[in-house]
């Protein structure tokens, strides 16, 4: 697998994320990361290349809410959404395309308690019990 690993790597991601924030100024400030991430690219030797991609990642009240917003401004067809959840913990992701670099879309929230579930499957009642 081929990577960079100098700062100059990072040029692409930086001007996709100016051009995000400056296209889509009045829409909720994410929490913004970059990591590498696998692209469709393959080097001279047919290894797979790793890239610098953009995570923005939604957290608190909001977060659904931002998530749907920066979703429907960068055209995120609504069938790609992925729901994941672990315990209380729950995200809603997405991953597109922006000026060419891999951009992740993240929302995180806590499931309300009426929703989460024993491990035998059956609903938790109010008193933390299953119903």
């Amino acid at each position: 697998m081929t990577t960079n690993h100098t700062a100059s790597g990072l040029i692409n991601a930086a001007g996709a994320l100016m051009a995000a924030l400056s296209a889509h100024a009045g829409l909720p400030a994410p929490r913004i990361t970059s990591e590498r991430v696998v692209s469709a690219e393959r080097d001279a030797s047919g290894d797979l290349v790793l890239v610098w991609g953009l995570c923005f990642g939604f957290h608190g009240d909001t977060a659904l809410s931002d998530f749907e917003q920066w979703r429907q401004a960068l055209v995120v067809a609504p069938a790609t959404v992925d729901h994941s959840s672990t315990g209380p913990h729950a995200w809603l992701s997405a991953a597109t395309t922006y000026a060419g670099v891999p951009l992740t879309l993240t929302g995180y929230y806590t499931r309300a308690r009426r929703d989460l579930h024993v491990d035998c499957g059956m609903p938790v009642g109010e008193g933390g019990g299953a119903k």
